[in-house]
């Protein structure tokens, strides 16, 4: 097995021991990079139609049409159910922007939904006061790994008729009763930046059971063509690579093995680290099955330490780090700017978690040791 960072990082003048984040490659990535350069077919092509079939057959969905990026599978999966301007989608507050930013790229409106303080995932029993008659979508974001509550939020879309995309770019191989996320919904989207639980480098796909949504999907990440130079509708280059999905193969395969370890990694960080008073450790939903793309933990004020001096002792011990995120999505400048103040917004549970958070390494690459000597450095400041 390659490492695919080094053992350190060297990130804003800090040597990291132990990383927030390391993806893993073997062999086989290598081979098939080859391969791919070897055919000289290095755009969309043979490892990109194997890729889609085999992450449908994972996720448990008829079709997958893989992008390039995350991003660009989320605005895809709106253009295909055809979100248009005026459409209100709700969504959480507490996400990566794209969450909401691909809604503006339909001209769609993000309506902001405040969140369980225990998942961090959207809270469903506020969503119906916030569908109106523009409504046209929830988009529910599995965050951290964790499934939301899907039966609750199905229920409320088939009462109204809205449709569901799952924003499943931090849930691969999650679980919600025992059914794969990327599944549920009306469309499930999935991202493979070099930080997820697997990578093409960069990379998305979306997933979906309706033959009609798959192939506007397919025309609307390929220029709006629906054969060679014949342009039905308005689309973008969103197309993946075949290098991009020559990686995403192998990575495929191991998937389950890197979450399995994720597990076992953060279930020794909550033993250990759900005896520190001041310190939250992750709840896990029993109807769900948590694949902990992220570790976060809580910092309350009966710790001895702010976050931030916790940050700074983690730098000192080249502990990675993470604050996933460290500002609700309508408290972006972009969001701010388009009027989205926090009377209007109303999620205070959002702005309370963004002060709070705190995401520790977690991932494969994390041995014993490093969560023995993470471990140690958070006691041995929290009683210094």
């Amino acid at each position: 097995m390659f490492n695919g960072w080094l053992n350190s990082s060297f990130i804003q003048g800090v040597i990291y021991i132990i990383t927030i984040a390391k993806p893993l490659f073997g062999e086989k990535e290598f081979e098939n990079i080859k391969a791919v350069l070897n055919s000289g077919m290095l755009t969309q092509g043979k490892f990109v139609e194997d890729f889609e079939r085999e992450f449908a057959h994972y996720i448990g969905v008829k079709f997958a049409v893989a992008t390039n990026s995350g991003t660009s599978a989320l605005h895809t999966a709106l253009a295909a159910l055809g979100i248009k301007s005026g459409d209100e989608i709700i969504t959480t507050d507490f996400s990566f922007v794209a969450s909401a930013t691909c809604m503006l790229m339909q001209r769609a409106k993000p309506i902001f939904c405040d969140i369980d303080p225990k998942t961090y995932n959207i809270s469903p029993e506020l969503i119906e006061d916030k569908i109106s008659d523009q409504t046209t979508a929830i988009l529910p974001v599995h965050l951290y790994g964790q499934s939301c509550d899907m039966t609750k939020i199905m229920k409320i879309a088939k009462e109204y008729g809205l449709f569901v995309i799952e924003d499943a770019c931090q849930a691969h191989g999650a679980e919600y009763n025992e059914k794969k996320v990327g599944s549920i919904g009306d469309i499930g989207v999935f991202s493979f930046y070099p930080t997820k639980n697997m990578t093409t480098g960069e990379g998305g796909i979306l997933t979906t059971n309706n033959e009609i949504i798959a192939e506007k999907a397919r025309m609307f990440r390929n220029q709006g063509q629906s054969k060679i130079y014949f342009h039905d509708s308005l689309g973008y280059n969103y197309r993946m690579t075949n290098i991009a999905a020559a990686i995403g193969l192998p990575q495929l395969e191991r998937l389950d093995a890197g979450n399995t370890k994720r597990r076992e990694n953060a279930r020794y960080l909550t033993k250990e680290l759900q005896k520190i008073k001041g310190i939250v450790t992750p709840y896990v939903a029993p109807d769900a099955n948590h694949i902990f793309h992220q570790y976060t933990i809580r910092i309350e004020k009966d710790f001895s330490l702010s976050r931030s001096q916790l940050i700074d002792t983690l730098k000192e011990k080249g502990i990675g780090f993470g604050i996933h995120y460290p500002r609700p999505i309508h408290k972006q400048p972009l969001f701010e700017h388009l009027g989205y103040t926090n009377e209007i917004v109303n999620c205070p549970v959002s702005l309370e978690m963004s002060e709070k958070v705190l995401s520790l390494p977690v991932h494969p690459g994390v041995t014993q040791t490093d969560l023995e000597y993470i471990v140690n450095v958070i006691k041995t400041r929290r009683t210094s």
